[in-house]
């Protein structure tokens, strides 16, 4: 199953993807006299998605085909899965050519990791912005798989990893990579990961959640970087030095898991931004599998500052 949040009179509401567009919740909770949450962090939360599948798998897809409501693709205007996350959790370097990028060797016994602020968040089609502080000089995208915890959960097994697990999602993460690695106005430091990875617009999350299983092996899924409309690098999960079960199961015996945290797994490469480009995480994978694209254009604060 897939599910998104979109914009509806006003409102961001929560929606089942189907072959013609998205039926909002509470479309399917008036038709059917159910009380599913209509909001998809309440719905994570208190633990109904995973009864939402099941419903889905067994006689909901055929069903939604005949209730009213649902609204076409070309009105659907996405918003992020959720706004307020409590915990959002990057990976960096988790692969062996991005390490190489910035000159630095692929993490091995611990994940380079660092938290984001929930007000970084933002959704499809959002604006990416650049920072209008001098010392901001080069801003980096990076398209990432993204993992959707399902449940509050610590010591998780990497066999059972899919336990802790409500979905995936394609991300857009972003660096402030002049501050990181050094610039004319001051010395790079890895101490300064948390204050490159936080600026606002630096996360985008969305369009769809696709509940794992619909993914019968994530290790074969391909993240792409696309960079005005071009694949700039790509890569198999399977190539990652941390892989999605390690990550899990590690952190959760770390800082534990939330229902609703995010966890990014790393990029194949990151790019460099400039005002009018567009970011974009494309994932594909075996037998014609494909997620949504997440696309966001980019807008330099130096350039319009207006829109600070």
């Amino acid at each position: 199953m897939r599910l998104a949040t979109i914009k509806l009179h006003g409102a961001e509401v929560a929606g089942i993807v189907t072959e013609k567009g998205i039926l909002p919740i509470h479309a399917l909770n008036a038709a059917k006299g159910t009380a599913w949450k209509e909001n998809l962090y309440d719905l994570i939360v208190e633990d109904q998605l995973k009864g939402l599948t099941g419903w889905y798998n067994y006689s909901g897809k055929e069903e939604l085909a005949e209730l009213s409501g649902t609204v076409p693709y070309e009105k659907v205007e996405y918003a992020p899965l959720y706004r307020n996350p409590r915990r959002i959790f990057g990976i960096g370097l988790n692969y062996v050519d991005h390490a190489g990028d910035i000159g630095d060797a692929a993490p091995q016994g611990f994940p380079g990791s660092f938290f984001k602020m929930a007000d970084t968040l933002i959704g499809p089609g959002d604006e990416i912005h650049m920072p209008a502080m001098k010392e901001a000089l080069k801003t980096t995208a990076e398209a990432e798989l993204g993992v959707i915890l399902g449940k509050d959960c610590r010591d998780v097994s990497e066999e059972n990893w899919l336990d802790a697990v409500a979905g995936y999602t394609t991300i857009l993460d972003m660096t402030e990579e002049s501050i990181l690695k050094g610039n004319e106005f001051l010395k790079g430091n890895p101490r300064y990961l948390c204050i490159v990875k936080n600026f606002p617009t630096f996360f985008s999350f969305g369009p769809q959640l696709v509940t794992p299983d619909e993914v019968p092996d994530v290790l074969k899924l391909e993240v792409q970087s696309v960079h005005n409309g071009e694949v700039y690098a790509k890569n198999v999960v399977a190539n990652m030095t941390h892989r999605p079960a390690r990550l899990v199961s590690l952190h959760s015996s770390i800082q534990g898991w939330l229902a609703g945290d995010i966890l990014s797994t790393g990029t194949p490469r990151a790019f460099g931004l400039a005002d009018g480009d567009i970011a974009e995480c494309r994932i594909y994978g075996p037998d014609g599998f494909s997620m949504e694209p997440l696309v966001n254009p980019v807008v330099d604060l130096k350039k319009h500052p207006e829109k600070a």
